[in-house]
């Protein structure tokens, strides 16, 4: 009996993603949040959180605000004096502030630093400052004040631009036909994408092929989309 032919081991390679504006895909799902960080610095509060779920977009639009402003970017983590010093007319950016261990001291004495100097603070979350469990009471009521502005999950024209950045990302051009395809039959959800485009890239390298509706649909109907479990 002939051997099958060997399978190409799928490496694992560092890619960065592409996260200037001409990235960018905006559509319904994610314009008012793309629309409150190109309206900088006419903003409504001194303090704006971006909430949305995995994968959505919101470290992208946090990096065209930062690339914009000169924005630090601080561990959410660790909020310390330095902090401070660089609101004195400048701006401040917080990636993932409700996945835990927040400096709760650190964010309010922020807030209030940045009030004070009419400077901004950036906040990125997958879920709205009440649900971040935030137990010092006057931090509570700061982020109540925040702007807060929510990027749903994504239209078929959000959905269909992910895939194809996300591909782009890994240097991999997909037919359009393909992302249409992917688009009509996986679960609405950024997070899923992600997880189908890797599953795709995987395959096509083991199998040594370009990414076709055929491919896709062996690797839609061998897996469950519907169970992402991916990080932001």
């Amino acid at each position: 009996m002939a051997k099958p032919p060997p399978q190409q081991i799928a490496l694992q390679f560092s890619r960065e993603p592409g996260l200037s504006r001409a990235d960018l895909v905006v559509s319904s799902a994610n314009a008012d949040a793309v629309a409150l960080i190109d309206a900088w610095p006419a903003w409504p509060s001194n303090v704006v959180v971006i909430a949305g779920p995995v994968g959505s977009g919101k470290t992208h639009l946090a990096s065209i605000w930062r690339e914009e402003t000169g924005a630090l970017a601080a561990d959410r983590r660790a909020l310390g004096p330095e902090i401070l010093e660089a609101l004195e007319g400048g701006a401040l950016l917080v990636d993932d502030a409700d996945a835990g261990g927040l400096d709760e001291n650190g964010l309010f004495h922020a807030i209030n630093a940045a009030r004070e100097s009419g400077s901004h603070i950036l906040l990125s979350a997958r879920r709205f400052p009440l649900g971040w469990g935030v137990a010092l009471p006057d931090l509570r009521s700061r982020l109540g004040a925040a702007s807060t502005v929510e990027i749903r999950e994504p239209d078929d024209l959000l959905l269909a631009g992910v895939i194809t950045k996300l591909f782009a990302d890994r240097q991999v051009e997909i037919d359009p036909q393909v992302v249409q395809f992917l688009v009509k039959r996986i679960e609405r959800s950024l997070a899923t994408a992600i997880g189908v485009v890797e599953r795709l890239d995987r395959a096509a390298l083991e199998a040594k092929s370009r990414i076709t509706r055929q491919l896709a649909a062996t690797v839609l109907g061998g897996s469950d989309m519907g169970q992402a479990s991916l990080p932001v």
